[in-house]
């Protein structure tokens, strides 16, 4: 895998519980880059098209009334993996069965008040992304910044050992 960049949303328990700070730094202290970021309240139906795939299911309801609830954390993220790494990072769905060391895993104890959504494919993450940033301006990270996080062969645009 290379670089790649991925979808991330805090949710409305998180915002309500003041982790943001700590869900973001635990992004950036794993080497992540967030391109992109706002805070918004989003609409229903913004919400049940993010969630379209799990129309019909028990839980579609109330996940949309959850994510309705309260202002919610849209982020770019972007590194090497950038799609898997941020899954691990976010941890199982339900909080009870998430490894500790993981976001689910150290801060939520619920299925549904789970804290975070983080795409789970390259296909999902280029139609979240499109829908919450499609005219957004993306900020890279610094080349001196990347020198301390990836190997030279790692980083964008390659190049041998430094």
């Amino acid at each position: 895998m290379g670089f790649e960049r991925t979808f991330v949303m805090l949710k409305p328990d998180a915002v309500a519980r003041g982790l943001i700070g700590e869900i973001i730094g635990r992004i950036e202290r794993k080497g992540l880059t967030i391109s992109a970021m706002r805070m918004e309240r989003l609409s229903r139906k913004t919400v049940e098209s993010h969630y379209a795939e799990h129309r019909g299911k028990p839980f579609f309801e109330g996940l949309v009334e959850f994510v309705c609830s309260g202002p919610v954390v849209l982020m770019v993220i972007e590194g090497l993996s950038a799609i898997s790494v941020m899954r691990k990072l976010a941890g199982k769905t339900a909080g009870t069965e998430a490894d500790a060391g993981t976001i689910r895993g150290d801060l939520a104890l619920s299925n549904r008040y789970n804290l975070i959504h983080a795409s789970d494919s390259p296909e999902s993450a280029e139609r979240e992304i499109k829908r919450f940033f499609e005219d957004a301006k993306f900020f890279e990270a610094s080349p001196e910044r990347l020198r301390w996080i990836y190997d030279a062969a790692e980083r964008p645009g390659g190049g041998g050992r430094s």
